[in-house]
């Protein structure tokens, strides 16, 4: 039966999860900080709801809240929902049949090249990533402690329309950085929105996944392709001492690994509509 979800962050993946549940009879609400934020998520025919992070929800918003997704980032303070909302979310579960924490494969750190499965033990190596293991920590001990229905999906890096290297080389963005070894793992919002719908489609509480394709890539061979496709010349490599990249950029390259899908198939049954970077990035050139 269709459920009533509750998106607190209503970013890339929760609008494409969202559009696919509210196309079999869901009713979807998602959160945005600000009035041009609310106004985008009306238009997709959601329901808008006000969280800035500093200030709790109205009492009236979770009513009838069957599934609750959050991919709101934690910031310095820690988890902004579980900052204002910790004993609400705790008292609903009997309530909600599933919760999703969005989180990163960022959590496990560099492992030079290496394996990583969700056995593996996290090791972030950034800032950002400590605070996720954090958050994930809390969203976990809501499980153990009071049942609630969590999961936790470790996504890798997330492309797909709009957001793509076709995308960044016909704006004159992409570079090719010249890291030797550096693998990244990615995978496509269509196949992070078909993985959280198995979830919620089989929920099984405490359960965390990693969400990514089939290939880890060097980052310098996806550009490379992604311009192959385009017809145009792949911009030159650039060395990564030499490419002046910020510190946000350079904290991507700390991490280098190899990520183990092998709960997504083996547990929900993904079948992968983009396996690779190559289908995916195929299907975005006819979106162009």
């Amino acid at each position: 039966m269709p459920g009533h979800l509750l998106c607190l962050g209503y970013g890339y993946c929760a609008q494409y999860l969202a559009a696919d549940l509210m196309n079999e009879g869901w009713t979807v609400s998602g959160s945005s900080r600000d009035q041009s934020g609310l106004a985008e998520i009306e238009a997709t025919g959601a329901r808008a709801v006000h969280f800035d992070g500093e200030h709790p929800l109205p009492p009236s918003q979770w009513d009838g809240v069957s599934h609750l997704l959050i991919s709101a980032p934690p910031g310095p303070p820690g988890d902004p929902v579980l900052a204002h909302h910790h004993n609400t979310v705790a008292a609903m579960s009997g309530k909600l049949s599933w919760v999703g924490y969005l989180s990163t494969t960022g959590v496990y750190g560099n492992r030079d090249g290496g394996w990583v499965d969700e056995g593996s033990p996290l090791k972030p190596t950034s800032e950002r990533s400590r605070r996720r293991v954090e958050a994930e920590r809390q969203w976990l001990a809501l499980f153990h402690d009071h049942g609630l229905p969590v999961h936790i999906f470790r996504l890798a890096g997330i492309y797909g329309p709009g957001r793509n290297q076709l995308v960044s080389l016909k704006e004159g963005r992409a570079r090719r950085i010249d890291k030797p070894g550096q693998v990244f793992s990615r995978i496509h919002v269509e196949d992070v929105a078909a993985v959280l719908k198995a979830s919620i489609a089989a929920p099984r509480p405490g359960a965390t996944y990693n969400v990514c394709d089939t290939e880890a890539a060097e980052p310098a061979a996806v550009v490379a392709y992604a311009a192959e496709l385009l017809g145009m010349p792949a911009p030159p490599l650039v060395p990564i001492k030499d490419a002046q990249l910020s510190d946000m950029a350079l904290s991507f390259y700390d991490d280098n690994k190899r990520v183990r899908n092998r709960l997504l198939t083996q547990e929900l049954g993904i079948d992968f509509r983009y396996p690779t970077y190559r289908e995916g990035l195929q299907r975005e050139l006819e979106r162009l």
